[in-house]
């Protein structure tokens, strides 16, 4: 036998036994539709757009794969990116693998993994906010919600019996600022001259039965001193690593038969802001499938600020979702907001422009269609 060919015969062998070990799984999600929101500043009068951010749930694609190590650990990795499925331009500030860029190990003790990733804050509102990041729901309210991800960050996840367990830490939780990202925040941190700046830290404790569950979660955020005069800090304010932004939430769900019924509430400390630090989001929701393919869903949530009066804000959202196939689902959603004389909130979440003038009230409608891969 020829050397080449004895090569050649050893890596399709060894190739296979990586192949007989590891797996690998390409998925995705494409999810458009035309958007009708009224009493946009500051004429006052309507848009009609295609939404770039979210309908009931973000586009996105994305590779998951798993090998195994034996002995009961794997090599587990994610790299997922958004996309506006309006332009196909990346989301997440233009980062390409922006929702998620992970690798670590697991086992039956958990998962440990590094990279880009969500906090615990995520992973904690999964069960109660039925609505999730839909174009009207939470994430109008408090945009980090639905954008509550981290860069250099290390998280433990694990799952025993009815319990979950988690927590992250981050050493730079933000390498982009607002004007590509809706919720970024120019707070890179791995700075060696102040080893607070920037971090981030969550911690997660979740119970689930059939029947009911609840989830305690906290996500603490650090400033950062600005370089220069002209360097921006968002969440505005928060002008030195001394200074938190922190999100304490609590929450539950109850299954009654068919009906879902969750809700919760995430109590915020803002020391970057002067007039507004403290504010709570409470909300409520249920689910109810009228049929095996047809669905109804909705939610009503509300914004409101300690010792400051007149910048409530009171969201109102109603879904029907129904499955031509286990892939496809069309849709149709419409939400409205009233808003107290001193902020102007926008019902939609779907993409920038779209305030009304402040304590002004306003609707928004969608319909879509949303498929898996």
């Amino acid at each position: 036998m020829k050397i080449s060919t004895l090569i050649a015969l050893t890596g399709l062998a060894t190739t296979g036994a990586v192949q007989a070990q590891s797996s690998v799984t390409l998925y995705g999600m494409v999810d458009a539709g035309v958007e009708y929101v009224t009493h946009v500043a500051p004429a006052g009068g309507s848009l009609t757009r295609m939404p770039s951010n979210t309908g009931i749930l973000p586009s996105r694609f994305g590779l998951r794969g798993k090998e195994d190590l034996g002995g009961g650990l794997s090599a587990v990795y994610t790299l997922e990116m958004g996309f506006a499925p309006d332009t196909g331009a990346s989301g997440q500030g233009g980062r390409l693998f922006g929702r998620q860029s992970t690798v670590g190990l697991s086992g039956d003790w958990g998962a440990v993994t590094l990279g880009r990733q969500w906090t615990m804050l995520f992973w904690s509102l999964l069960d109660s906010d039925l609505v999730g990041p839909s174009i009207y729901g939470l994430g109008s309210l408090d945009s980090y919600i639905p954008n509550s991800r981290i860069d250099n960050s290390i998280a433990y996840k694990g799952k025993f019996s009815d319990f979950t367990v988690g927590a992250t830490y981050s050493a730079g939780r933000d390498t982009v600022n607002a004007g590509p990202s809706p919720a970024g925040t120019n707070c890179p941190g791995e700075n060696g001259a102040d080893s607070k700046a920037c971090r981030e830290w969550s911690a997660l404790v979740k119970y689930d039965t059939k029947t009911w569950g609840a989830a305690l979660a906290y996500d603490e955020m650090n400033g950062r001193t600005p370089a220069s005069a002209t360097d921006v800090v968002l969440p505005a304010g928060l002008t030195s690593s001394s200074k938190s932004d922190s999100r304490l939430m609590v929450n539950g769900y109850v299954n009654l038969a068919a009906l879902k019924i969750g809700g919760g509430l995430i109590r915020r400390k803002n020391e970057g802001s002067v007039t507004r630090p403290k504010s709570d989001l409470w909300y409520i929701g249920a689910a109810y499938p009228l049929t095996s393919a047809w669905t109804i869903d909705g939610t009503v949530a509300k914004l409101s600020y300690k010792n400051f009066d007149n910048a409530d804000s009171t969201l109102l959202a109603v879904r029907s979702l129904y499955k031509l196939s286990k892939r496809t689902t069309l849709y149709a959603q419409i939400g409205t907001i009233r808003n107290d004389s001193l902020v102007n909130v926008s019902v939609s979440g779907g993409a920038p422009g779209s305030n009304p003038a402040l304590g002004g009230s306003q609707t928004g409608t969608m319909v879509g269609i949303n498929h898996t891969f």
